[in-house]
């Protein structure tokens, strides 16, 4: 195959589907052969590792705007994309190129060699080489499934970030949250501390972090935070902050970022005006994103039961409307009972849809028939596509009516292309 004929993102992308015998191989023997012999292990800035079943994407989106107030440059790593795969791969908020991108591949393709590299494993190689030529101030990298095994744990990393553990991808990190919690744990480093953002303590990191002399910091333990109207406080042993403006992402997510910052100063500079700053301006497309007010449309990425429980507890915070419709479609290999379940009462019309994009996409007739197992009086409308789902959900509503997409990324991405198109 001649790669010199490849001058597009897209047909790179298409090739890497075919490198390896697996999509998802976890394990880092492959990864660390390449990385080892491009350099990218070690980074000469602060490296800061982001595991966790949900909240991965803002915290990582919340330390980036707090870092990038203070006048640091932010690399960050991220994964999935929803619209175009530069997303995964920033620096300073900026989405890197398709040419860097497309040289970065050809470099890896190079230095490879013999080694068989799944794509995710590829393309975090081609991200980290990409770090290593830019000037940064800190890097940012988001696990992209566990931690232990993860391509992107092949890096000497200064902090560790667990957002949360719960159930998700049990197929490949365990049926427990003891052994979800190891996985996780995989990223915690020898003598460098950790922040652990859920209240369930989970022995296995525990047992970790004392194993490798790695300070352990957890939310409810060792820091605090509470909602007071609109604002909102945090605190730790050292540090205490009172009147904080309330940011678009989760507060418990947000309290765990203010925690790294915390343990992060001993790098850099960081003044209570950056943070309210970073609060101020942190967006995250997907994450709880209400692009219109009336009727109100809601786009949430949530996609598994803890994702939809923390969904709920902020629909709940939200005015109640008239009615509420879902534009809803999941990945086939998903919890779809569970992550319903929390969302089943608050949803009166479900516009249930496959999912095309994808071959891992369940249909409507499968999410249709749980939604029944749930509620039998439960009314829906199915269709072929998210996008077409929503323009009919949007021709059905009132001004005092409110339409919430979520279910996946798939699902998320298929709105947002539908938004683009004249209704």
């Amino acid at each position: 195959m001649n790669l010199h004929q490849f001058t597009t993102k897209h047909q790179w992308l298409s090739y890497l589907e075919t490198l390896h015998l697996k999509t998802i191989d976890l394990g880092l023997e492959r990864v660390n052969k390449v990385a080892a012999r491009i350099g990218v292990r070690q980074f000469a800035c602060p490296v800061i590792l982001v595991a966790g079943t949900n909240g991965k994407g803002s915290t990582v989106g919340l330390l980036q705007a707090i870092l990038a107030s203070a006048g640091y440059r932010v690399g960050t790593y991220t994964s999935p994309h929803l619209l175009e795969f530069n997303e995964r791969i920033q620096f300073a908020g900026v989405p890197v190129s398709d040419h860097a991108l497309l040289e970065a591949f050809h470099y890896i393709e190079q230095q490879r060699q013999e080694i068989s590299l799944s794509h995710f494993e590829f393309t975090t190689l081609a991200a980290f080489h990409l770090f290593k030529q830019a000037s940064l101030d800190v890097l940012i990298l988001e696990i992209g499934l566990g931690g232990r095994l993860d391509a992107v744990n092949c890096v000497a990393a200064d902090l560790a970030i667990i957002t949360s553990i719960d159930f998700d991808h049990m197929d490949y990190l365990g049926t427990t949250l003891e052994a979800i919690g190891a996985e996780k744990a995989g990223i915690i480093q020898a003598k460098k501390p950790c922040v652990y953002g859920d209240v369930t303590s989970i022995a296995s990191i525990t047992q970790r972090a004392q194993a490798l002399e790695s300070p352990l910091y957890q939310q409810a333990s060792d820091f605090h935070y509470q909602k007071q109207g609109k604002t909102w406080s945090w605190h730790n042993a050292q540090q205490r902050f009172e009147h904080l403006p309330l940011p678009t992402i989760d507060l418990q997510n947000a309290a765990t970022v203010l925690q790294a910052i915390d343990l992060l100063k001993s790098f850099f500079t960081i003044t209570r005006d950056h943070i309210e700053q970073g609060l101020n301006e942190v967006f995250i497309p997907g994450r709880f994103q209400i692009i219109q007010d009336s009727p109100q449309v809601i786009l949430d990425v949530a996609h598994n039961p803890a994702g939809a429980r923390c969904l709920t507890k902020r629909l709940k915070g939200e005015n109640k409307p008239k009615k509420t419709h879902a534009v809803f479609a999941m990945l086939e290999d998903k919890d779809h009972q569970n992550t319903c379940a929390p969302l089943i009462e608050m949803i009166d019309v479900w516009h249930v849809a496959s999912l095309p994009t994808t071959p891992r996409g369940a249909s409507a007739a499968q999410l249709t028939s749980m939604l029944r197992s749930l509620n039998k009086q439960v009314v829906y409308q199915q269709y072929s596509n998210p996008g077409i789902a929503y323009q009919n959900a949007l021709s059905q509503l009132e001004p005092s009516d409110r339409v919430l997409v979520f279910g996946s990324f798939y699902t998320v991405a298929a709105v947002f292309v539908a938004l683009q198109q004249p209704v």
